[in-house]
């Protein structure tokens, strides 16, 4: 959803740009020079800006003081979630909600069709924001609570795959991690005469919309041109890919199918999940599976692979097989390399 968020922007005329760092923003009575640097080529440029929001998640303060050198009056709680991804628990399809002892909920769900996925966990974390992974104690909790409450026991040795991350909570003082509050705040810096700066505090990918509206609402006077469509108006438009009927997925499926004949039906499907109308871009041209070169593992072919590089800024194994599908699930370590 965070690439296609992007990738709607670009194609309405934004300029996406992915692995390159804010090294300095410095304001004016005209604006902001903000000075960028490529990560991938170590070019260095400037660009100008009529005002300036710091959404840089749990980085939000540490762009604050070092990149914006700005006096933002509000901090940051981290709180790391951690989930961990199992052999499929269940034959059915529900979902299960459990409380633990310790008062906190968790979720039991089914997950990339054989798989159950099981999360979260919510302790403070201090660390390489970089480098954030589940401990083997975030593991051994999740196992221990799902254990409490289906028959079937559940160890860390079934674990397949577990992934972390780390919320930019607003603190506000609570004492325990999952007390703290999940709402945003926004902060906005415009003195008299001088450009705006919005920060953004907390939030989550949840609310994330209603977010940007707000945001956009406490910019607007400080905008050069006022936006002339609506508040709101991205609750009423598909992200790209979902243009058709919220009950319309098997018609979308059976369509893509009819089109493409030679792909085979668990393909057109998951195709379908992953990329909705925009199949069409994916196996563009292709009138055979040949045509779609190379095949990696499991169903990824060179066509979908070409895909993501040209139009979901994929650059590296790990963006294709986690970040934009979880095909690493079903590919060995050999394939992904």
């Amino acid at each position: 959803m965070v690439v296609l968020n992007g990738r709607d922007g670009g194609d309405r005329g934004a300029t996406i740009a992915t692995r390159t760092a804010c090294i300095s923003a410095e304001r004016a009575a005209d604006g902001w020079t903000v000075t960028l640097r490529d990560e991938t080529t170590g070019a260095v440029r400037a660009i100008h800006a009529k005002v300036l929001v710091n959404a840089a998640g749990p980085w939000v303060g540490e762009v604050a003081d070092s990149v914006i050198r700005a006096n933002v009056p509000a901090s940051v709680r981290l709180v790391q979630g951690s989930h961990i991804v199992v052999r499929r628990l269940y034959d059915h399809e529900s979902c299960y909600i459990f409380q633990n002892a310790d008062g906190r909920i968790f979720f039991v769900i089914p997950y990339e069709r054989d798989f159950t996925l099981i999360g979260t966990t919510d302790q403070d974390f201090t660390g390489d924001l970089g480098d954030v992974r589940a401990s083997a104690a975030e593991i051994r909790y999740l196992c221990e609570s799902t254990g409490a409450y289906l028959r079937k026991p559940v160890t860390p040795d079934m674990v397949v795959w577990s992934y972390s991350g780390v919320r930019p909570l607003f603190d506000d003082g609570s004492l325990e991690p999952h007390e703290t509050t999940r709402d945003y705040v926004l902060k906005l810096d415009a003195p008299t005469g001088e450009p705006a700066l919005l920060s953004v505090f907390g939030g989550k990918i949840t609310t994330y919309r209603r977010l940007a509206e707000s945001a956009l609402a406490m910019l607007q006077p400080h905008l050069p041109v006022a936006s002339e469509r609506a508040a709101g108006w991205t609750g009423l438009v598909a992200l790209p890919g979902g243009n058709f009927p919220v009950d319309g997925f098997e018609a979308q499926v059976a369509g893509a199918a009819a089109r493409y004949p030679f792909v085979p039906e668990a393909t057109v499907r998951r195709l379908s999940r992953t990329y909705g109308t925009r199949i069409d871009a994916v196996l563009s041209g292709a009138t055979s599976m040949a045509d779609l070169g190379h095949v990696f593992g499991a169903d990824l072919t060179e066509a979908e692979l070409r895909y993501l590089v040209r139009a979901e800024w994929a650059r590296t194994a790990a963006d294709v097989v986690w970040r934009r599908s979880k095909l690493g699930l079903r590919l060995s370590a050999e394939q992904i390399a």
